[in-house]
């Protein structure tokens, strides 16, 4: 009985091989057409994607170019390659603004760029593709039901790219060097303004700030240690209530007894 299954089961495999065979080797493009339509709703796109390829270059200009465009954009993206989906994607929308599927091709090619965005320790150039595609569909789309979900998208990626540029920032201060420590960290706060680590970088300015004073020329460490100060003041306003706090007192103090000093040393003179 098992062998008779299997001898049937191989049959249809055949003959379905067969089959589509003849819809390749087929001059007909409206059954062409029809097939890769028909292979698109049954999920199977590894048989569909190659007649669409094809049928978009011979059905050019005709009236169901538009069908096939739409579908070949979705076979890639069916078959994860979310790239090549993205640009088929966009290019629906340029070639055929007004039709009925411009504005899910819209949103499909913001998603596509989406789903290649790595993890922040990546290189980020799909993230701001798809932040900026998302960006644009909600300008156009203002009313869309799918808005609701491009923000959150947005939020998402700007949460990457701001974890990522934290982590650039505090990378120059492990390896000591505070000026660009400090430019980078300033740039955190500008940049992502609801970065939710925001104490951190706080206080790493303060710490930049201060160790950049005490290693700096003569000629500016007061100056750099006073900047320490204003630093401070801003972290302690910020925070007041802060596990940061203890330690950067410290650091206060250390910093007025070295301006203290060098007060003392001009006088002196």
């Amino acid at each position: 009985m098992r062998k008779i299954t299997t001898i049937l089961l191989l049959a249809l495999v055949l003959n379905s091989c067969g089959e589509y065979q003849k819809v390749l080797k087929s001059d007909d493009y409206n059954y062409k057409y029809t097939k890769a339509v028909a292979y698109y709703e049954a999920e199977d796109f590894n048989r569909a994607m190659p007649l669409f390829n094809e049928l978009s270059t011979v059905l050019r200009g005709t009236s169901k170019m538009q069908e096939v465009s739409y579908y070949f954009a979705y076979c890639h993206y069916s078959a994860s390659d979310n790239l090549m989906a993205a640009y088929l994607f966009k290019n629906y929308t340029q070639n055929y603004p007004n039709s009925k599927h411009t504005e899910e091709c819209a949103y499909m090619a913001a998603y596509c760029y989406y789903l290649e965005a790595p993890n922040f320790s990546l290189d980020a150039t799909n993230n701001y593709k798809a932040i900026k595609e998302l960006q644009a569909f909600v300008n156009k789309y203002p009313a869309s039901k799918r808005v609701e979900e491009c923000n959150t998208l947005l939020d998402e990626l700007r949460g990457i790219l701001s974890k990522k540029a934290f982590e650039n920032a505090k990378q120059y201060f492990t390896t000591e060097n505070y000026k660009s420590a400090i430019i980078a960290l300033d740039n955190v706060l500008i940049d992502f303004p609801s970065y939710t680590n925001r104490e951190e970088v706080h206080y790493l300015i303060v710490k930049s700030s201060y160790l950049l004073a005490i290693n700096s020329i003569s000629t500016m460490v007061e100056d750099r240690l006073k900047s320490t100060l204003d630093a401070y003041e801003q972290f302690k306003h910020n925070y007041p209530e802060s596990n940061y706090i203890k330690g950067l007192e410290n650091t206060y103090n250390k910093t007025n007894q070295t301006l203290t000093e060098l007060k003392e040393n001009k006088d002196e003179i």
